[in-house]
């Protein structure tokens, strides 16, 4: 018996995925999410270099979870952002990003201080990318976390970290579920 394997790609124009409307079917949401986090990651992240991000590939190979991260790479230039998992193979292109509300691009030139290295879950980091009131600067922070192994690795000013803690705060005061706010993990009982 010959194996055949097949190879395809996502080639995505994101613009058909902005402004979907109420009536849009599930599947296709899921999919405008996972596109539209891949170019806040590869838009927060450096240009014209692949990188592991924290983003988990959506595959379910024999019905099981990919345990995969998304490599992204975003051109300097405007062109399609290239994306691939770093262990199954799904990959993919996305076109028409540029000023699109996901791209988490600085706009100016900014003055960085002294990095650090903060080392996260990747549920803490996932749930850090749910956080609905971030700034488009703690957005971009949050975005580019890159997957190390089993943990999520942070880069961040003090200055950068302290504002990402305020906007965590301030999240969970609106949070009517306290435990639903908190990001550490619980154990159930």
């Amino acid at each position: 018996m010959t194996s055949v394997q097949s190879w395809s790609m996502l080639v995505t124009d994101l613009r058909h995925f902005l402004d979907l409307g109420e009536d849009t079917p599930a599947p296709a949401r899921r999919l405008a999410a996972h596109l539209s986090g891949i170019v806040r990651a590869a838009t927060a992240g450096d240009a014209c270099i692949a990188w592991t991000s924290a983003l988990p590939c959506r595959r379910r190979p024999e019905r099981r979870p990919c345990q995969g991260r998304l490599v992204v790479r975003r051109p300097e230039l405007a062109a399609p952002i290239r994306w691939q998992c770093s262990v199954c193979g799904d990959e993919g292109v996305i076109s028409d990003w540029e000023d699109s509300p996901y791209d988490l691009r600085r706009r100016a030139l900014t003055l960085a201080g002294a990095i650090n290295q903060v080392a996260l879950s990747h549920q803490v980091a996932a749930t850090l990318r749910e956080l609905r009131l971030l700034d488009t600067d703690c957005e971009r922070l949050v975005y580019r976390i890159r997957a190390h192994g089993e943990r999520a690795i942070l880069s961040t000013t003090d200055d950068e970290l302290e504002e990402l803690i305020g906007f965590v705060a301030a999240e969970a005061n609106h949070e009517p579920n306290r435990n639903n706010g908190d990001l550490t993990p619980r154990s159930t009982r």
